[in-house]
């Protein structure tokens, strides 16, 4: 299935200039296309439509220990409410954590790679507010998390 994701502002790329008018389809786990609203709603008409406040961009990488929590699966839950998609691998010593981490489908990094919106690249999207709260996170595709 064909999804359009957009938002007043989307960033390509976190210190990407923020543009208005744009937009990203998805389909299954990957990036089709990355450009202006209009130009993707005509050629993506059949597209489901996701529109959302804020900033949409790429989802962060996390570069330190995962934060603490009772279990590994909170861990993992903590950092998708930030916006988080990947994480490093010098952090995943624990293999309850990093079954945890595969299990939601977080990506596994061994060096932290700027994230980037391109067509052909993993759906790891992520909406922030004004304020820096994180609105949805996107993993391979799916909502992973949403805000109430």
């Amino acid at each position: 299935m064909l999804t359009l994701h957009t938002a007043p502002l989307l960033r390509t790329a976190p210190d990407a200039p923020a543009t208005a008018g744009a937009a990203v389809v998805v389909r299954a786990d990957r990036i089709i296309a990355v450009g202006p609203l209009a130009e993707l709603t005509g050629t993506y008409a059949g597209a489901r439509f996701r529109r959302w406040p804020g900033t949409l961009g790429p989802g962060l990488v996390h570069d330190g220990p995962l934060p603490p929590a009772d279990t590994p699966r909170e861990r993992v839950h903590t950092l998708l409410r930030l916006g988080v998609t990947a994480v490093l691998a010098d952090h995943l010593t624990d293999p309850a954590l990093r079954a945890a981490v595969e299990r939601s489908d977080l990506l596994v990094l061994p060096v932290a790679v700027p994230p980037t919106l391109v067509a052909g690249r993993r759906a790891d999207l992520a909406v922030h507010d004004a304020d820096g709260t994180c609105l949805v996170t996107v993993v391979a595709g799916r909502i992973a998390h949403r805000r109430a």
